[in-house]
């Protein structure tokens, strides 16, 4: 089993962002976008995790209480809907979908994690997260 820390970021919130998933210590996907929002964010690195794990199960760590609660509590019932919400419309759908398909079809443990709390492998991933938002990769260091 892949065991997976991801974190994301933006700075200001909204603006650039970066986003990182940290295996065994290193980053193993790391990726930038201009103006966007630390959810969102947080939602491309699950999304990147879940690919980078393909076919075998993962266990991804995340700070992100709120796209686990969508991934195990509200998608459920908002796909059961035709993807439609009481109160409003879902914010940042795309990703919401995207997330869900690749969730329901893979072998993903999630696992929330404190985050600035000093849990190693979470501060890893937030300063991957930050350095990407830069746009500093392992290979321009």
């Amino acid at each position: 089993m892949k065991v997976l820390w991801t974190d994301g970021s933006a700075s200001p919130n909204p603006g650039p962002g970066g986003w990182a998933v940290i295996e065994d210590g290193k980053p193993v996907r790391l990726g930038r976008k201009d103006n966007t929002t630390n959810i969102v964010m947080e939602g491309y690195a699950m999304i990147a995790a879940i690919e980078y794990a393909g076919e075998e199960s993962c266990e991804i760590h995340s700070d992100s209480q709120f796209w686990i609660n969508v991934l195990t509590k509200w998608a459920p019932t908002w796909k059961a809907n035709d993807w439609q919400k009481r109160g409003g419309k879902i914010q940042n759908l795309d990703i919401v979908k995207k997330l869900y398909e690749l969730y329901c079809g893979h072998k993903v443990k999630l696992v929330f994690v404190y985050g600035h709390k000093g849990t190693e492998m979470n501060e890893l991933a937030d300063k991957w997260a930050n350095k990407a938002r830069k746009g500093i990769t392992p290979d321009n260091l």
